[in-house]
């Protein structure tokens, strides 16, 4: 008993003694993996930062090496670079230019305005094509229009436009008479989409243009409302001559001779005090409109913007006029 008892209890001490090695060795090389797996992860995270930035890297072309010299050519510009994009855009469409479908001669609205015809290409399929011949609703016409009328579709008068070239052809040479004297010519639309051809109209005419509202009394109190306003001495090519500012302090505000109305409704006004001045005045007139408010009228769609081109292109028949007096002078 005594030995076995003694056995049992120095085998316990050995035991633990031998088992004490065995759990350092144990923990060490549980920090060993650690700090591998750290390590790994740290170089994970390095690496795929490394793909991103060299993802997010553009691509350069590498510049060719001469065989002869070894030399590299210098680095494009950014001009240069353009200039080879332009160019290899151009040869792409070289290429691919017989492709597709090709477009026969249509119609473009803005060639009416930008290069307008002359009163002898006006026709009659150029005013049917733009609307010049719709009118307002029979309730709402004036009776002294009938003579404009053709006649009447779905409620809706019908211009004849066989009237309305001749009154536009009449109303072209009224505005080159005054043009070939050196009158001012005023253009007026004040409607929404008009200042585009009232203001290409005064360039052709060497005019004015007003496409804003017109202010009540600009020629009955000119001298109140404009007196104010700059003037300055013009030859008769629209050139000023300086030395007569001093002359200019008491004249009158200037009038025009001649003012060319795109919306007579709106501009009722104007017309009443060009009538008071004697000033003649052109006006396109729908079947809803009162003819006698203009000296001369065009009987004409006013509502269509497409229809606002012929009546604006008298203008077109002057700059040929101011070419022939240039180059009779």
């Amino acid at each position: 008993m005594i030995i076995r008892q003694a056995i049992v209890r120095h085998g316990r001490q050995l035991a633990a003694k031998s088992l004490r090695p065995l759990a350092r060795s144990f923990a060490s090389t549980t920090d060993d993996i650690d700090s591998i797996q750290t390590s790994l992860n740290s170089s994970l995270k390095q690496t795929r930062s490394l793909d991103a930035l060299i993802q997010n890297m553009t691509a350069e072309p590498v510049p060719p090496i001469d065989n002869q010299t070894h030399a590299t050519p210098p680095a494009y510009t950014q001009d240069q670079q353009v200039a080879d994009a332009y160019s290899a855009l151009q040869r792409q469409k070289a290429l691919t230019s017989h492709l597709g479908t090709t477009l026969t001669p249509h119609y473009q609205p803005h060639t009416l305005v930008t290069n307008p015809p002359s009163p002898s290409e006006i026709s009659l399929p150029l005013l049917l094509a733009s609307q010049s011949h719709l009118g307002h609703s029979t309730s709402l016409w004036n009776p002294a229009n009938s003579r404009y009328i053709f006649g009447i579709r779905s409620g809706i008068h019908i211009i004849s436009l066989d009237v309305t070239a001749a009154h536009l052809r009449r109303a072209c040479k009224i505005v080159r008479a005054v043009a070939e004297r050196g009158g001012i010519i005023l253009f007026v639309g004040t409607r929404k989409g008009q200042d585009r051809c009232v203001v290409k109209a005064g360039q052709l005419a060497r005019g004015c243009h007003l496409f804003e509202r017109w202010t009540p009394g600009s020629i009955t109190n000119g001298h109140q409302i404009l007196g104010r306003c700059k003037m300055r001495v013009i030859d008769e090519y629209d050139r000023p001559i300086p030395g007569y500012e001093s002359e200019l302090l008491e004249r009158p505000a200037l009038k025009p001779d001649l003012v060319v109305c795109l919306n007579p409704l709106e501009n009722w006004v104007m017309l009443h005090e060009c009538g008071l001045h004697g000033i003649p005045t052109i006006g396109v007139i729908d079947t809803d409109a009162d003819p006698t408010w203009v000296t001369y009228p065009i009987p004409a769609n006013d509502d269509s913007m497409r229809g606002q081109g012929p009546p604006s292109r008298p203008s077109d028949h002057i700059i040929n006029s101011f070419t022939i007096i240039q180059e009779v002078s």
